[in-house]
């Protein structure tokens, strides 16, 4: 009998949108980039840079409407840790080593072109994140020939990949500090804590404060979308008793659902039509073969495939984890290629790396678009020849 007393894990709810999600991205990215270099690149780049009100639209998105988006970060990490497939270490080990590998050897690679060039060194973590929605996107495309185990393998590495990359935004990208708004915006860290600590489980509160903070850590110097995350820990994941069948969503799951069709199908698209379009208009082809596209390409294409599939390789023949059900060693090949399409995640650190310099933007986007292009297409391949393979041996 179905366990009722707890909501459906938001993994396996999710799997779905998220996957018509990245195709959607995928086509955000495809239309961004034919507006770039076409007549309407004026309008486009002058749009993404005209100001409403005290920010530009480019820095709306970026920082306005992405912080939604980490808050759904927040939530969806918050939500697997305590409540869903990263809840024991059983289930976190072979995800959690993975996404170690996937974000340690990227950089490594990255760095190998790069580290003696301090301009550009900066950039190490760009190939380090996993674009989930667009990963999913792909996966799509193959139907049931990839076993469920395997999109959840994919999706627990993907959301411990971007708690990753939200320490990393915090530590290594965050700009000079300003302490009052700072302080300020700790205590309302503090204040929200306090609302889940007295068992406060509606959300209004939550929200109202949630954008105090995003303001004041807007002014602090910290990257306003950090503010998101640290929302999202404080939202109750208790349950409310007392609807008709004695359980109601938790304010947690309630506030992931409400936003993670917006956040899939509206924000996500809008930041890579907003950031993906490179202009190839007087571009030399020098560009391809600079040291800063090919550290992020080959770190994508290169390093996550090697650090995932070599570190979930070796946790599975040290008999630590098990291999995810029903799926093969080429199977898992192939979802680890996957794993180098950072695109949305990616990009991100790229415009905090490099604010000051759109050049080097321009590189990075080239990297990004370049690497995720190549592991998409070889991992989606890797993927159908493995389900090929997979009936042959069934036949015989």
């Amino acid at each position: 009998m179905a366990d009722r007393s707890r909501p459906p894990s938001a993994l396996r709810s999710f799997l779905g949108s998220q996957a018509a999600g990245g195709l959607i991205l995928m086509a955000a990215a495809a239309l961004a980039l034919l507006a770039a270099n076409s007549p309407v690149a004026p309008a486009y780049f002058g749009a993404l840079h005209s100001y409403v009100g005290p920010l530009s639209l480019s820095h709306w998105i970026n920082d306005g409407l992405m912080a939604v988006f980490f808050l759904l970060v927040g939530l969806e990490i918050k939500r697997e840790v305590l409540d869903g497939q990263l809840s024991s270490w059983n289930r976190r080990i072979l995800p959690g080593v993975a996404a170690l590998g996937g974000m340690v050897v990227p950089a490594l690679i990255f760095l190998a072109f790069n580290g003696g060039d301090a301009a550009t060194a900066r950039g190490w973590a760009i190939p380090s994140a996993t674009d989930i929605a667009f990963a999913l996107g792909v996966l799509s495309l193959l139907g049931n020939r990839v076993p469920t185990s395997l999109k959840v393998f994919l999706t627990a590495l993907a959301i411990i990949d971007d708690l990753g990359a939200v320490v990393i935004i915090a530590l290594f990208y965050t700009s000079d500090l300003a302490i009052l708004y700072l302080a300020l915006a700790g205590l309302v860290v503090a204040m929200l804590f306090a609302l889940n600590r007295f068992g406060v489980v509606r959300l209004l509160p939550y929200l109202c404060l949630g954008a105090l903070l995003w303001f004041l850590v807007l002014q602090s110097g910290v990257h306003a979308t950090l503010a998101g995350v640290a929302l999202a820990l404080t939202v109750p994941l208790r349950q409310v008793r007392g609807s008709p069948d004695d359980m109601v969503h938790s304010p947690l799951h309630k506030l992931e659902h409400a936003l993670h069709g917006w956040v899939t199908f509206l924000i996500v698209p809008v930041f890579g039509f907003a950031n993906a379009g490179v202009s190839f208009v007087g571009l030399s082809p020098a560009v391809l073969t600079d040291h800063l596209t090919l550290g992020v390409a080959f770190g994508l294409l290169v390093g996550k495939l090697v650090g995932v599939f070599g570190s979930a390789y070796l946790v599975i023949r040290l008999n630590w984890a098990d291999m995810p059900a029903g799926a093969s060693t080429l199977q898992l090949l192939g979802v680890s290629l996957l794993c180098g399409i950072g695109f949305t995640m990616s990009l991100f650190i790229g415009l905090l790396a490099f604010a000051a310099d759109p050049l080097l933007q321009e590189e990075v986007k080239i990297g990004i678009l370049a690497g995720s292009l190549l592991a998409g297409i070889l991992g989606w391949s890797t993927l159908r020849i493995a389900r090929r393979e997979e009936r042959s041996a069934a036949a015989a």
